[in-house]
C-alpha cells in the first residue's frame, strides 16, 4: 500500500459533497453525498428518504474514491476506518448540525435530527491509507445504481439560447 496524501485527501473531500463508497458485497461502488470534519467524511444511511448504502454501518473498512470536482475523473482512493457515530453523544451533536444544513433534498428540517436519531445511521470515514487498487480503470465504467425516481415533467424551456440536438 501506498502512502496515503492526507492533504489531498482532505481538499479533494471538501470541494466535492460526493464520493464513492467500494461497499463489501455491492458490484459496484455506490455515490454517497458527505460532510467533511475535523478529518473525516460523515455519510448518512438508513432510514426512509436517505441514501441507501447497504452494509456500511456493519463495515469495519471500507475503499473511498474521491473523483475531481472539475474534471470528474478518478482524482484519489484510499482506505477508511469506519464508527457509527451514536446518537445523543458529544460527536453527533457537533456533526448532526452539518449534515443537517447539508442536506439538499429534505423531507422537512422540522424533527430531521430525531428522525435520523432513530431511523437511520450516520458513519464516520476516517482515512488510514492509500488504497492498494489494482484496477483503477475498473471504476471508469460504473454506472448508476438504476432507480425508479423519473423527472416530474417536461424539460424547462429555453429563452434565447440555442437548443442541442439532444435537446429536440
Amino acid at each position: 500500500m501506498g502512502e496515503l496524501n492526507r492533504a489531498l485527501v482532505e481538499e479533494a473531500a471538501k470541494k466535492s459533497g460526493l464520493l464513492w463508497l467500494d461497499l463489501p458485497g455491492l458490484p459496484q461502488p455506490r455515490a454517497a453525498w458527505h460532510v467533511w470534519h475535523d478529518g473525516s467524511a460523515y455519510v448518512l444511511t438508513g432510514g426512509e428518504g436517505e441514501q441507501p448504502l447497504p452494509g456500511l454501518p456493519e463495515a469495519d473498512r471500507v475503499t473511498v474514491i474521491l473523483r475531481s470536482k472539475d474534471k470528474g475523473g478518478r482524482l484519489v482512493a484510499f482506505t477508511a476506518d469506519c464508527a457509527q457515530v451514536e446518537p445523543g453523544g458529544e460527536l453527533w451533536d457537533e456533526v448532526t448540525p452539518l449534515l443537517a444544513k447539508e442536506r439538499l433534498n429534505a423531507r422537512g428540517h422540522e424533527g430531521q435530527v430525531e428522525t435520523w436519531a432513530a431511523e437511520s445511521w450516520i458513519v464516520r470515514l476516517t482515512p488510514v491509507d492509500a488504497a492498494d487498487d489494482p484496477a483503477p480503470e475498473a471504476y471508469a465504467t460504473v454506472r448508476p445504481v438504476p432507480t425508479p425516481a423519473t423527472t416530474a415533467g417536461p424539460p424547462p424551456r429555453m429563452f434565447g439560447g440555442r437548443r442541442r440536438g439532444a435537446d429536440r
